[in-house]
């Protein structure tokens, strides 16, 4: 039985130069789209065994991977971007991602490493993975610096707020927290201000200097 497949990328060549490696690799590709939105509507209804998404087409490749891992949970979600940024990947992976591959991939590879994403392996381009074992090791030492942060009841955050102060330390834009998180920017402005209000801060500016002054463990 063939493999479905449904391809989201906002770029009309590169959806064709895939559907074409991908279909002479024996998969089934079952749908296409431009946007996120329309992503999600075709996996729901295709439920397809795959859905490759862009990380940076209309809507968000972030909040589809979020959605059809929500509504369509056995379909297996690979992004393929020419995105490096190492908190894309994390965003990637925590929305339900299994793999995240670069455009730039040798299509028979990419037809190789979708077989084993549906055979339970994890598909990540060598460049990243190493930072993927580093924010595992450190993942303890960040909540140490969330909870120097949390002095009292009323200063505690959010995940949401506390990934939003994280962002905004690594001198991100509203636009690009929107992006990796796959929200709209007026919840992050919301996001932000809420936790302005709860550390007594006045603005992002001051928000940045006290992330920055966390210790490190």
């Amino acid at each position: 039985m063939r493999r479905t497949v449904v391809i989201a990328d906002d770029h009309a060549p590169m959806r064709r130069g895939v559907r074409l490696a991908l279909q002479r690799g024996g998969f089934d590709v079952v749908a296409e789209a431009d946007d996120a939105v329309t992503a999600v509507e075709k996996a729901a209804a295709l439920r397809p065994d795959v859905c490759l998404l862009d990380v940076r087409m209309r809507g968000s490749g972030i909040a589809a991977a979020a959605e059809i891992s929500r509504r369509v949970p056995t379909t297996t979600i690979v992004m393929l971007t020419v995105v490096r940024d190492d908190a894309f990947l994390f965003a990637a992976l925590k929305a339900g991602a299994s793999g995240y591959l670069l455009k730039d991939t040798d299509p028979n590879r990419l037809v190789r490493t979708l077989e084993g994403v549906l055979n339970g392996e994890a598909a990540l381009p060598r460049t990243l993975v190493a930072r993927v074992i580093n924010e595992f090791r450190t993942g303890e030492s960040r909540d140490d610096r969330r909870r120097a942060l949390e002095v009292d009841a009323k200063t505690r955050l959010t995940n949401r707020e506390w990934e939003v102060l994280r962002l905004l330390g690594d001198r991100r834009t509203t636009a690009e927290i929107a992006e990796l998180l796959g929200v709209t920017p007026v919840t992050v402005r919301t996001h932000v201000a809420t936790m302005l209000a709860k550390l007594r801060l006045r603005d992002r500016a001051a928000a940045v200097r006290r992330f920055d002054e966390l210790p490190e463990f």
